[in-house]
């Protein structure tokens, strides 16, 4: 019993990379802060995708530090923001989950590269569009934004933290967040800091819409990108500082086109560091 609410708090904490059960224990705390519904369904989606990797075998040690239980967490979230809570989304929740966990296993077999948050983002990519096409009633109407005319700056940097975990309805979550951070990893938090200010600044000099950024909706992507990439040299930190650039582009990019990003910014500017410029950068050290 104990070890199985470790492995469920260090799912959660992996969703922001920290194999940490105290750091998913106080991340849990935020998203409560933010809405009870959403902290029930991240642990079933982190239940679901631990107990697939479980049934089907999967590394039990990967299992013990919850990197088949993130995606799940994220899947979970994502079911409460997009649909009812009714029998027929907790039974979409359980398939989405189930199905992120065989992604991650693919991609652990594939090798090339890391799988991140791709098994969440192609899990619910799937369930969106079957709902789009075969059961449009299922999915929640958007409330439309409010305009916004200026910016809130403080909002909008803790909101960048939430919004990882859809987390956009207190700036709690996303102190939370941060503390959950901090407990395991100075440097992880520090770069949680530089992924959550940099979009601010870029989308404040670009004269971004002021209503996403406040919303923490420019940002998010770009705390992802900083924890994944930063580290204690200063190239890393070029490297975060560069792929959190490239999120925001491609998070705005698809904003523009009404597309429903998840954190694919994240993980897709994160694949071209990583193939692009880490790599040369290795092979010329070689």
């Amino acid at each position: 019993m104990r070890e199985g609410l470790f492995i469920i708090s260090r799912g959660i904490g992996q969703v922001m990379f920290q194999n940490n059960a105290l750091s998913g224990a106080l991340m849990l705390v935020g998203i409560l802060c933010g809405s009870w519904q959403m902290a029930l369904l991240a642990v079933a989606g982190n239940l679901v995708g631990n107990l697939t990797a479980c049934l089907c075998k999967y590394s039990r040690e990967d299992i013990r530090n919850g990197l088949y239980g993130f995606n799940g967490t994220l899947v979970g979230i994502a079911i409460g923001v997009f649909m009812p809570i009714n029998l027929l989304s907790i039974a979409l929740l359980i398939a989405g989950s189930a199905l992120s966990t065989w992604i991650a296993r693919l991609f652990g077999y594939w090798g090339k590269l890391p799988g991140y948050t791709a098994p969440f983002i192609l899990s619910v990519w799937i369930l969106l569009a079957g709902c789009t096409y075969g059961y449009p009633s299922l999915l929640s109407a958007s409330a439309p934004a409010v305009a916004e005319q200026s910016p809130d700056l403080i909002r909008a940097f803790c909101l960048n933290i939430g919004q990882v975990m859809f987390q956009g309805n207190t700036i709690l979550s996303g102190l939370f967040f941060l503390a959950a951070i901090l407990v395991n990893s100075r440097w992880h938090a520090l770069y949680t800091v530089w992924g959550a200010l940099l979009p601010i600044l870029v989308a404040w000099v670009a004269g971004t819409d002021y209503t996403a950024l406040n919303a923490g909706l420019i940002g998010y992507n770009g705390v992802l990108c900083a924890i994944a990439l930063g580290g204690d040299t200063w190239k890393s930190g070029l490297w975060a500082t560069a792929s959190i650039l490239l999120s925001i582009a491609l998070q705005l990019l698809g904003m523009h086109f009404g597309f429903v990003t998840l954190t694919a910014p994240f993980v897709v500017a994160v694949w071209i560091i990583l193939k692009g410029g880490m790599s040369k950068l290795s092979c010329s050290r070689a």
